[in-house]
């Protein structure tokens, strides 16, 4: 087809998630995507996992990628910060009879998940190893000459590019951004004793080192590691032979999983902040990194990305059933004040975090662990807490609660 209600550029987790939630509500969507998806969708191309908040969850089982992941994803029935090893700790679970927190998926597996669910999704048209070679945005519409030499059309143009988004930087959206002195460090470990289904992320002054439970595989049990190292020390981080790793883990672990091995594949990831002040102009919207990028620190990245494609969906399911043009300034700017609020706080929140725990001393250290202690004694307030994290807080689009539009 050569035209559609959308046109999305980025076919990543969040570009492919819109373009099935759109076709679940009888919106077209043309997706453009410049990767090879034999090669995104191998077995070897990405170690990460992420750890998928109870709302984003139950838009991916509204939406019907759920039932293709099968048992794919690891429960996470608790989660517990710490200030290092010391003690002094903050404990978040369920209430009983309440869903888990969030389910941990690899990504290789959320990916193909997505992509087999927007190459099946009626009215999506996915077009991968292909990119936009120039845009048109006018009063009339939007246009894009593909590398193909064809031109498609559509209302509206949505960013899903990811943090190096040429569309936003083309539109002059604004962006505040810097680089924090770290990389991420991540991996998988095998280990001797089970998890049961706890995320542990365990603060240090040199960064966070955060402990995601996966399933188990024939090796036994199993968790992902994201540790955040200063930035020139993650190329020998990455070096370092499998047992002096697993040595350095054993020390930022304290041993509470036993014996540490065998180790995944590691890879590294620069750290950076980036928020764009405003996330629509002419016939454009901004979702997912395109917009917004975080610390991995509280584990929220790609779900700010998903509770962007829930609202978008919503706002364009309505603006389509009360006969409005998707791409006309009023429906665009639902969205930017939906999404505004949300994504600055969450934002602010991790970079804030990031710098509180970054302070070193024993008198920092100590002021820490005391906070952690009284924010687990008060309810109200760590209930406060779990809302965000599970992606329940402010005003939560339908399918945030499992429900169709």
């Amino acid at each position: 087809m050569d035209r559609a209600d959308v046109i999305i550029l980025g076919g990543g987790l969040v570009g492919s998630a819109l373009a099935v939630a759109l076709s679940a509500h009888k919106l077209s969507a043309i997706v453009i995507d410049v990767a090879d998806p034999d090669v995104i969708l191998a077995a070897g191309f990405d170690g990460r996992a992420s750890a998928i908040a109870s709302a984003p969850t139950r838009m991916l089982g509204a939406i019907g990628v759920l039932d293709r992941l099968g048992a794919a994803g690891c429960p996470i029935e608790g989660i517990r910060v710490s200030d290092g090893l010391a003690p002094g700790k903050l404990d978040f679970a369920p209430e009983p009879g309440e869903a888990a927190l969030g389910t941990m998926f690899e990504n290789r597996l959320l990916r193909c998940a997505l992509y087999e669910a927007a190459q099946a999704a009626d009215g999506v048209e996915v077009r991968m190893k292909t990119r936009a070679v120039a845009t048109t945005r006018d009063a009339h519409g939007v246009s894009v000459t593909l590398s193909s030499g064809d031109i498609i059309h559509a209302p509206l143009l949505i960013a899903a590019e990811g943090r190096a988004s040429p569309t936003r930087e083309a539109a002059g959206l604004k962006v505040a951004r810097w680089q924090y002195d770290h990389a991420a460090i991540v991996t998988s470990l095998h280990h001797e004793h089970p998890h049961e289904n706890i995320a542990f992320e365990i603060f240090y002054p040199q960064g966070p080192f955060a402990i995601l439970p996966l399933n188990d595989d024939a090796q036994g049990h199993r968790s992902a590691i994201v540790w955040s190292v200063k930035r020139h020390e993650a190329p020998g981080m990455v070096k370092l032979s499998e047992r002096g790793f697993l040595a350095e883990c054993e020390k930022k672990m304290g041993g509470f999983l036993g014996q540490l091995g065998p180790l995944g594949q590691r890879q590294s990831y620069p750290l950076g902040f980036h928020h764009a002040a405003t996330i629509t102009a002419e016939r454009l919207a901004l979702v997912g990194d395109a917009a917004h990028g975080i610390h991995p620190i509280a584990g929220q990245g790609v779900n700010v990305g998903f509770r962007d494609v829930a609202t978008l969906v919503e706002v364009l399911v309505d603006a389509k059933r009360t006969g409005l043009d998707l791409g006309d300034r009023q429906v665009l700017a639902r969205y930017e004040r939906w999404r505004s609020l949300d994504t600055f706080m969450v934002a602010a929140a991790t970079d804030g975090l990031t710098h509180l725990f970054g302070i070193p001393g024993k008198a920092a250290n100590a002021v820490r662990r005391f906070g952690l202690s009284a924010v687990d004694r008060l309810p109200p307030l760590k209930n406060r807490f779990m809302a965000e994290a599970r992606g329940e807080s402010g005003d939560v689009p339908k399918l945030l609660q499992g429900m169709t539009v």
